[in-house]
C-alpha cells in the first residue's frame, strides 16, 4: 500500500473523534529528521468548553507540550508522520489501527481489536504530580529521609535515582495500553527502594488499581520489604523469596529488572516474554556471558585491542542483540541512559514495548547473525531461553 494509508490514518483519527470513540494517538519510530524527538502522545482536553489536541512532545531531556485545534492537530499528525516518524497507533474503543511507514515511504495499516472500552472524559492537562518527597512515609520507613522528613546525605544519590527512575516511567506509562487491574512484577528487587517509589507512585500519586510484586533470592531482604510494606500499609505490594527462573506467571503487564547481573537479565526479559507484558524495563548489569565465550578469540577490530575498550564494547553488543530479540518478538525499544554516568557506568536503560505492528523476522535475524559473526559469538543467551 502506499502513502494513501496515512490519508486513511488520518481520517480515522478525525472519525473517532467525531463519533466520541478517541481514546488517544501515539507516535514512534523516530526518524533522522525528528532530531531530540523520541515520540509523541495525542489526547483530547477540553480548554473553555472547546476541545482540543493536546501534544505531548517527548524529547530526551524534557518533555513539551502543545494544544492545537481539532483541524490543527490532525495537520500536525499528518505532518509529523511525512519524514519524522514510522509507527502511529490510534487507540479508539471500536478498534485500533496501527500505521507502519518502511524507510522507503510505503506505509501499511494493521487493525486490532481495542485495548480501551471507554473514552476518557476529556479535561485540561493537570497540575502536574509529584512524583516522590519529603512527605512519603516510605522513605522514612527504607532510611532514605529521617524521622522529621529530611534527607540523610548519604543517601542523597539513591533519592535522585529514585526521582529519575520515576520521571522516565511516568513517560513510558503513556506509551503503552494496561488494563484496568495493573499488574507489576520486579524481578531481582533487592532493597526494595524503587519497588517501594514505584507502588507509591502508582498507586497513590496516579491512583491507579495496581498490584506489585518483588521477585527477590534473599530471603532476608524479602522478611524485611514484607515487613515494611505492611508498616506503610501499602497492601498491594508483596515480596516473594524464589529466583527468576522459578517465577511462573502466565500474565503481567509491566515487568522491571534494574541490575540483575548477567544472564540473570537475560532470564527475566524471557519471563516477560512469556508473560506477555506490555511494558519491560531493564537496566542490565555485567556481561560476562559474552566476554567469556569470545575468551582468547583473536578480534579483528582495532578497538577490541585494548581491555577497556574490549570490555565495554562487548556490553553494546549483548544488550544490542537483546533489543533486536525484543523487535523479534514484536517490541519497540529503546536504549538510553538511566542515571549519570558520576554515579556508575551501568547506566543504561533498555525498554521494549509491545506492539501489534508486523515484525520483519528475516532482517532482524540476519541482523543478530551479523553481529555475532562479527565478534566471533556462537549464541547468546537470551537466544536459547526465547
Amino acid at each position: 500500500m502506499g502513502m494513501e494509508s496515512l490519508t486513511e490514518f488520518v481520517k480515522q483519527v478525525r472519525s473517532s473523534i467525531e463519533n466520541g470513540q478517541f481514546v488517544k494517538v501515539t507516535l514512534s519510530k523516530p526518524a533522522k529528521r525528528a532530531g531530540d524527538l523520541q515520540n509523541i502522545y495525542v489526547r483530547q482536553v477540553e480548554i473553555k468548553g472547546a476541545l482540543q489536541l493536546s501534544f505531548t512532545f517527548h524529547f530526551k531531556t524534557n518533555d513539551q507540550t502543545k494544544n492545537f485545534s481539532i483541524e490543527s492537530g490532525l495537520n500536525e499528525i499528518d505532518s509529523q508522520l511525512n519524514g519524522s516518524f514510522h509507527h502511529a497507533i490510534l487507540f479508539t474503543t471500536e478498534l485500533d489501527v496501527a500505521l507502519r511507514i518502511s524507510k522507503k515511504g510505503h506505509a501499511n495499516l494493521v487493525t486490532t481489536r481495542p485495548n480501551f472500552i471507554e473514552a476518557p472524559a476529556a479535561s485540561h492537562d493537570r497540575q502536574k504530580l509529584k512524583r516522590t518527597g519529603h512527605q512519603d512515609q516510605y522513605l522514612i520507613a527504607l532510611g532514605i529521609l529521617d524521622a522529621k522528613g529530611d534527607l540523610i546525605p548519604k543517601m542523597a544519590d539513591k533519592f535522585r535515582q529514585i526521582n529519575k527512575y520515576l520521571e522516565i516511567i511516568e513517560s513510558l506509562i503513556k506509551s503503552v495500553s494496561l488494563p484496568s487491574k495493573i499488574s507489576v512484577v520486579d524481578m531481582g528487587s533487592g532493597k526494595g527502594y524503587l519497588t517501594f517509589a514505584l507502588y507509591d507512585y502508582l498507586k497513590n500519586k496516579l491512583s491507579l488499581n495496581v498490584s506489585v510484586t518483588g521477585i527477590e533470592l534473599r530471603k532476608d531482604l524479602t522478611d524485611y520489604c514484607n515487613t515494611t510494606a505492611k508498616a506503610c500499609g501499602f497492601d498491594d505490594l508483596r515480596f516473594d523469596n524464589l529466583s527468576i527462573e522459578a517465577f511462573t506467571e502466565k500474565h503481567v503487564d509491566i515487568v522491571i529488572a534494574l541490575h540483575a547481573c548477567d544472564t540473570a537479565t537475560d532470564d527475566a526479559i524471557a519471563k516477560a516474554i512469556a508473560a506477555n507484558a506490555s511494558l519491560i524495563v531493564c537496566a542490565p548489569c555485567c556481561h560476562k556471558q559474552i566476554r567469556q565465550q569470545v575468551k582468547g578469540r583473536e578480534q579483528e577490530s582495532p578497538l577490541l585491542k585494548y581491555g577497556i575498550f574490549k570490555e565495554r564494547q562487548f556490553e553494546m553488543v549483548t544488550d544490542t542483540i537483546r533489543a533486536l530479540i525484543l523487535e523479534r518478538k514484536s517490541y519497540d525499544t529503546k536504549i538510553f541512559e538511566f542515571i549519570s554516568n558520576e554515579h556508575t557506568r551501568k547506566n543504561v536503560l533498555l525498554v521494549g514495548i509491545k506492539t501489534s505492528l508486523p515484525v520483519e523476522k528475516e532482517a532482524l535475524d540476519t541482523k543478530i547473525d551479523t553481529l555475532k559473526k562479527a565478534y566471533q559469538i556462537d549464541y547468546h543467551y537470551l537466544e536459547k531461553l526465547v
